[in-house]
C-alpha cells in the first residue's frame, strides 16, 4: 500500500524542511525548529490542466476517496511528528485567509525524496 508511505515521506519534508530563517536571516531552521504549525487544506485544483482552452480540466486530478485518505494519513504523520496541524473540510469550498510571510512558495513533490 503506497498512502502511507507517502503520506508518511511527505510528513516528514514539510516538518524538515529547512524554510524559516535563523538569527542569521538565513533559511535554516524547519517547523520543527520554529515550533510551527500546519494548516493542511486539500486543493485539487492544483492539478488543473490549462494547456487548451479556456476552462481549466480537471480530468487527471486523482481519486477523491484516495486523496483523502492520503490527506488524512498526512495530517495525523504531520502530528506524529510533533506539529500542531488545523485541518481544512475535505472536498469543501473553503475561503483561507493567510499572510504569505517571504517571497517564497514552495511546491513538494511528492516523488522527491
Amino acid at each position: 500500500m503506497i498512502r502511507r508511505p507517502l503520506a508518511d515521506r511527505l510528513a516528514a519534508r514539510v516538518a524538515d524542511l529547512r524554510i524559516f530563517r535563523d538569527e542569521a536571516g538565513k533559511t535554516n531552521r524547519s517547523l520543527l525548529e520554529v515550533g510551527g504549525s500546519a494548516l493542511a487544506v486539500s486543493q485539487f485544483t492544483l492539478h488543473a490542466d490549462t494547456r487548451r482552452g479556456r476552462r481549466p480540466s480537471f480530468t487527471a486530478a486523482g481519486d477523491a476517496v484516495l486523496a483523502r485518505e492520503i490527506y488524512e494519513i498526512f495530517c495525523t504523520a504531520l502530528q506524529d511528528r510533533g506539529v500542531a496541524v488545523g485541518r481544512g473540510v475535505f472536498g469543501a469550498e473553503m475561503q483561507v485567509e493567510l499572510v504569505n510571510d517571504g517571497p517564497m512558495t514552495i511546491w513538494l513533490d511528492s516523488e522527491a525524496q
